[in-house]
C-alpha cells in the first residue's frame, strides 16, 4: 500500500514537471519566439532525463519511467521548434 502512494506522488510530480514546460512550447510554436533558449542547456537536460529514465527502468519505477518519457517528448518538442525557427531565420 505504501509503495502505491509513493508512486502516486512520483506521478503527480512528473505531471507537474511536464505541465511546467507548456509555456515554453507555446512561446516557441505559437508565438515563434526562441530568444534566450540555450540549446546546449536543453541538450544537457535531455541527457540527464535519459539517465533518469534508465535509472527508473532499472529500479522498476513506473512514475519515473512515465514522467521521464513524457518530459523527454516535451523537451524534444521545444528543441525541434527552436532549431526550426533558427534555421528559418538563417535562410532569410
Amino acid at each position: 500500500m505504501a509503495e502505491m502512494w509513493i508512486e502516486a506522488i512520483g506521478l503527480v510530480a512528473g505531471v507537474l514537471g511536464i505541465v511546467a514546460w507548456f509555456p515554453q512550447i507555446r512561446e516557441v510554436w505559437v508565438h515563434q519566439r526562441h530568444e534566450g533558449i540555450s540549446l546546449s542547456t536543453f541538450s544537457v537536460v535531455t541527457v540527464a532525463l535519459v539517465l533518469w529514465l534508465i535509472y527508473g527502468i532499472l529500479i522498476k519505477s513506473l512514475a519515473m519511467i512515465v514522467a521521464n518519457v513524457f518530459t523527454l517528448v516535451v523537451i524534444l518538442t521545444v528543441l525541434i521548434g527552436v532549431r526550426r525557427l533558427r534555421k528559418l531565420e538563417s535562410s532569410v
